[in-house]
């Protein structure tokens, strides 16, 4: 008989991706399969090289959603089959989040099973709105109670008289649209109608909205704010601190939508400088990073490398494709140690540091005209290796070829254009729901102009700008056809953020 797997149950608090916890991460490493709920943001996945699956409970626009029993039997079906399992959940698996139904299953089956707490949403998404839950001047005690209930029961479990009398912070999780409910019957039951209350929607993402007002005010002003769930009702005096505490949206990017177009090994790191920002990361991947098709060309480089002089890149993905190809055949850094090393900026530069070595050429400016102006008065009858993509400018063998006794260009990694959007995201740009499509590289600004939606280029310049890394990468965009809204200064994405934050 197989023996059975373990399934982790594995809280990935309420949406900011750095609040999931270390252990929860080393569960999803070793996962065999993934089953994540609709609230999980989807940049955690990014631990896990699961097969992942989407499994909402929530009506989707289609109308489906995915009964409790079936995910239960999931669980139990891949368990017994012997792999390792992580059902990843909103928040903590516990709270308000039928944890506890999928364990008692799991147990009832004999399957092993852990529980991995997580940040629940009203602590978090209090926090990040500048509310503190408790105070010593203001509410000793804090009730989480569900604004849901199972709509199968004769009547309500909650006590609204007990409730009304609490002495601290109320929160009702999943209660927007029995706002008005709510309030009413603990107003009947003798709470003051100028209690302070808000509500939080969408807590610890760029999206987050929070609005503040007293029990008898804030139906009235959530409808004109066009608040939408998730969301949160918190109600108390301690409400009030958070005129002085709040600190989440006054990030320098909060609420900006910008999309990150960058293959998806290298989009995750952006997106979670976007989301420190206080940005909404937007993933769209435009082209894909792939091997060599093979690594004949590359190994006998690298087996020759005492020949060369000079080693370029021009890349972060040049200076990892070729240097752990290095290390797979058996070499390290010392096959490096009697060359130069040229770089074309900063962020390959610190790409190259990661491997412990020092570059000895960076222009001050991101641009081949600008590195081949550096090197050409010091690659004069040297022998020079550039490692870099299948394609892009040629122009440093233009102007370094002919001082240098040899330059070969060494393919070290292919570019793929996607052939097309996930239809979500054209659903996005056609409704114009993106404030900024940043261009990291002349091959990201062709490809962008040719997913483009056609009916949606008239949001182009007025709901969705457009920011280019460099003028060479503006210019290949204008070339395409996008118009460019402002150039970064320093040629990284974190100038493309510091040039966005400049025109806000």
């Amino acid at each position: 008989m197989r023996t059975p797997g373990k399934v982790y149950l594995v809280g990935a608090g309420p949406g900011d991706p750095g609040l999931l916890s270390l252990r929860g991460r080393e569960c999803l490493a070793k996962a065999d399969l993934v089953l994540y709920d609709g609230l999980v943001n989807p940049l955690i996945l990014q631990h896990t090289n699961a097969t992942c699956q989407r499994t909402s409970r929530r009506v989707s626009e289609s109308g489906k959603r995915v009964p409790q029993e079936e995910i239960n039997r999931q669980l139990i079906a891949a368990a017994q089959s012997g792999q390792t399992i992580v059902r990843l959940k909103g928040g903590d698996p516990f709270v308000f989040g039928r944890g506890s139904e999928e364990a008692s299953a799991l147990k009832q089956a004999g399957i092993p099973y852990e529980i991995v707490p997580g940040v629940t949403a009203a602590v978090a998404a209090a926090e990040y709105a500048g509310i503190s839950l408790t105070h010593r001047h203001h509410a000793s005690a804090v009730a989480f109670v569900t604004g849901h209930e199972d709509p199968s029961k004769p009547e309500s479990s909650l006590d609204y008289e007990a409730l009304a009398r609490f002495p601290g912070t109320l929160v009702f999780y999943m209660g927007l649209n029995r706002l008005s409910q709510i309030s009413q019957s603990l107003i009947n039951a003798g709470m003051p109608a100028q209690t302070a209350a808000c509500i939080i929607s969408h807590g610890t993402l760029g999206s987050q909205q929070t609005v503040s007002g007293t029990l008898s005010t804030l139906q009235e002003q959530v409808t004109t704010a066009g608040l939408t769930a998730p969301s949160l009702i918190l109600i108390g005096d301690c409400v009030s601190m958070r005129e002085e505490l709040q600190w989440f949206e006054n990030r320098s990017l909060f609420g900006q939508r910008i999309a990150i177009t960058r293959p998806l090994p290298q989009a995750y790191e952006t997106a979670e400088l976007a989301n420190s920002l206080g940005a909404v990361p937007v993933l769209l991947p435009t082209i894909e990073i792939h091997p060599p098709e093979n690594w004949e060309r590359v190994d006998t480089a690298i087996n020759s490398l005492k020949v060369q002089d000079w080693l370029i890149f021009t890349s972060r993905n040049g200076v990892s494709y070729f240097l752990e190809r290095l290390l797979t055949l058996g070499g390290d850094m010392r096959s490096l140690g009697h060359l130069k090393v040229a770089v074309i900026g900063s962020a390959t530069a610190t790409a190259l540091k990661e491997y412990h070595v020092r570059a000895d050429v960076i222009p001050d400016t991101y641009r081949a005209e600008e590195l081949a102006s550096e090197l050409i008065d010091q690659v004069a009858g040297k022998n020079i290796l550039w490692c870099g993509a299948d394609r892009g400018r040629e122009v440093l063998i233009d102007e370094l070829s002919p001082q240098a006794k040899s330059f070969e260009k060494l393919i070290v990694y292919r570019n793929t254009d996607v052939d097309s959007l996930p239809q979500e995201t054209s659903d996005q740009l056609r409704r114009g729901e993106l404030d900024w499509l940043p261009l990291s590289s002349p091959s990201i600004a062709r490809a962008v102009a040719r997913l483009f939606p056609e009916d949606a280029k008239s949001h182009l310049g007025k709901q969705i700008r457009v920011a280019a890394i460099s003028p060479v990468t503006a210019e290949a965009a204008r070339k395409s056809g996008l118009p460019v809204d402002v150039i970064a200064t320093t040629h990284t994405w974190p100038g493309i953020f510091a040039a966005i934050e400049q025109c806000l």
